[in-house]
C-alpha cells in the first residue's frame, strides 16, 4: 500500500485532487473530488451509492462511510504540518440516518484549529486534534456524524506500543 501513495506522490504532473481520487481505496469506491481547498480547510467528498457499496437493505455500507472519512483529516495534517508523523488515533461514527442515496463527505480545518495545532506542537513536540465530519445524503439530511482523532507526532517518534513490540 505504501509504495502506490509513494507513487501517487510522485507524479508531479497530476493535480492532487486527481492523485487523491486515484488513491486505491478512494479509487475503487468511486470517490470524486466535489472541491478541495489550495489550503486544505475545506473538503467535500462525493460517495456514491452503488452495487458495491450497498448493503442487503439498498444502504450504503458503514464501512464505506468509515473508509472514506478515516484518512482526510490525517492527509489534511500532512499538507499543514509537513516534517511529522501523523496517523487517525480513533474514529467515531454515529449513523443518525440510512445512508439511501449517495453521500457527501463536509470536511472543514478552519484556521483557529491550524493555530492551535501549532501552538500545541511547539508547547509538546506533539498533538491529537478532533476533528468533526458529517456524510450528508441527497436531501440534505445529515445521514452520519464522525469524530476523528489525529496523532501528530514527531517524525522520529515511537510509540509505547511500538517500543514493546521491538523489545518482545
Amino acid at each position: 500500500m505504501r509504495s502506490s501513495l509513494n507513487l501517487l506522490a510522485r507524479l508531479d504532473f497530476l493535480p492532487i485532487r486527481r492523485k487523491l481520487e486515484l488513491f486505491p481505496p478512494f479509487f475503487l469506491m468511486r470517490v470524486k473530488i466535489i472541491s478541495l481547498a489550495d489550503d486544505w480547510s475545506s473538503i467535500r467528498l462525493h460517495l456514491p451509492l452503488n452495487w458495491a457499496s450497498a448493503n442487503a437493505a439498498g444502504h450504503m455500507y458503514g464501512g464505506y462511510q468509515a473508509s472514506l472519512a478515516d484518512p482526510i483529516p490525517a492527509v489534511a495534517c500532512m499538507h499543514h504540518f509537513p516534517g511529522y508523523r501523523v496517523a487517525t488515533r480513533k474514529l467515531e461514527i454515529d449513523f443518525i440516518r440510512s445512508g439511501n442515496s449517495d453521500l457527501i463527505l463536509h470536511f472543514d480545518f478552519p484556521a483557529e484549529m491550524v493555530a492551535a495545532i501549532e501552538q500545541e506542537l511547539k508547547a509538546h513536540g506533539r498533538a491529537t486534534p478532533c476533528f468533526h465530519m458529517q456524510l450528508v445524503r441527497a436531501d440534505g439530511q445529515i445521514c452520519t456524524e464522525i469524530r476523528n482523532s489525529v496523532a501528530i507526532r514527531p517524525a522520529d517518534y515511537i510509540s509505547p506500543h511500538e517500543s514493546q513490540n521491538q523489545h518482545s
